[in-house]
């Protein structure tokens, strides 16, 4: 099984298991990041977006309630049933529903205006790909509104906190670090209009459990993250009686534009 192949799967794997507690996680339901890339997608009435890991829907239901036609897309069957309960929850109907991958949108070129994507890339085997896709998808002026987790330009700290995500979560692949965040928009002709860093905090009991920890590999987890000085500074690590109770987890959102005219090199892919 290649590397990618494996990828998916433990994607598949994780968060079908998972797909109900995405659903009803507080910190992907709402929280000031949502409300900042709503703000920023500056919905136009009926236009066509994509959610890209739809996840739970959150994003993608936040996006139809601005007026968008929405079509939600995760590679997980089982996460994308949880998604179209919840729009029948909240009386939205999205305009499709699509079980594919990020890095192959079955899509055509130039088809829809809005892209977003949010919380998942760290999970993409070739997020280079997902981002050449996104470019090809969006209509000339099209909008990315892309939010992920940011790795620390330090790289000692950067392979760390990777670490500690895979150890938490199999299916993690890697954050990426805004230069190389940068680097993928610019190679795929998207032009980066504005970026702001989101600091969160995690809870540590919700943010374990809803990944499917046991009790035993929780507390696994926090011996090794405790035995980690430097990465507990990084993170702001909050402690309540001995234990870890919270961290500090760092997003960068980032709000893209494929022009309306690309060059030469690009136009011939």
């Amino acid at each position: 099984m290649s590397d990618g192949t494996e990828i998916k799967h433990r994607v598949r794997e994780q968060f079908g298991a998972a797909a109900e507690a995405y659903v009803r996680s507080r910190s992907h339901a709402a929280g000031h990041d949502l409300r900042r890339l709503v703000e920023w997608a500056a919905v136009r009435p009926g236009e066509l977006a994509l959610d890209v890991a739809t996840g739970g829907g959150h994003t993608g239901l936040a996006l139809a309630r601005q007026g968008a036609r929405v079509i939600l897309l995760d590679l997980t069957t089982r996460m994308l049933q949880a998604a179209r309960r919840a729009a029948a929850d909240r009386g939205v109907v999205p305009a499709g529903l699509l079980a594919a991958d990020a890095e192959a949108l079955p899509l055509a070129d130039g088809c829809v205006g809005l892209v977003t994507c949010r919380i998942a890339p760290h999970h993409f085997a070739e997020p280079e790909a997902f981002v050449r896709e996104v470019a090809r998808v969006l209509e000339p002026g099209g909008r990315l509104l892309l939010l992920d987790s940011l790795a620390p330009a330090d790289r000692e700290l950067d392979l760390l906190v990777n670490e500690l995500e895979r150890r938490r979560d199999p299916s993690h692949v890697r954050s990426y670090t805004l230069a190389e965040w940068c680097g993928f928009l610019s190679r795929a002709g998207l032009q980066i209009q504005r970026l702001e860093v989101i600091y969160r905090r995690h809870e540590w009991e919700d943010w374990t459990v809803r990944s499917g920890m046991t009790e035993a590999a929780r507390d696994a987890l926090a011996q090794w993250l405790l035995s980690q000085e430097g990465v507990c500074r990084f993170l702001d690590v909050d402690l309540a009686q001995g234990r870890v109770a919270s961290f500090r987890d760092d997003k960068v959102l980032i709000q893209a534009r494929k022009p309306l005219s690309q060059p030469a090199a690009f136009s011939d892919r």
